[in-house]
């Protein structure tokens, strides 16, 4: 059975980058969202296994919206996305229940290792 995921990044090309690596590895991509307050409402109405969360979006941020997410269902299995130099945020994320984080530019193989880990 596939596992479904929720994308969260303001960037659409981030987010097709990473639709496709994970179609391409049996994920199955249940939604997308440009900003904090649309992956709250999109997890909400799709519940997916895993959510891939970018940090720095607009009006909500990805820690303030794994906050929200973490508030709704305390089990969420959230894998930040971090450009390099966001280590305070990365580290705030990870205190708040993210189960893991994946720096930009994507790469595949850990992109996959990420979620693997974050859904055992």
């Amino acid at each position: 059975m596939s596992k479904r995921v929720l994308i969260v990044d303001d960037a659409i090309f981030m987010r097709m980058k990473l639709k496709d690596i994970l179609e391409k590895n049996g994920f199955e991509v249940v939604g997308e969202a440009q900003n904090g307050v649309e992956a709250v409402e999109k997890y909400r109405a799709e519940k997916p296994d895993l959510v891939t969360m970018d940090i720095t979006m607009p009006e909500m941020d990805g820690v303030a919206a794994l906050k929200e997410i973490k508030k709704f269902n305390s089990d969420a299995k959230v894998v930040m996305c971090s450009a390099m130099g966001q280590q305070a945020m990365v580290m705030e994320a990870i205190q708040a229940g993210a189960v893991d984080f994946i720096v930009k530019p994507f790469e595949s193989e850990r992109v996959i290792q990420s979620l693997n880990k974050a859904i055992r």
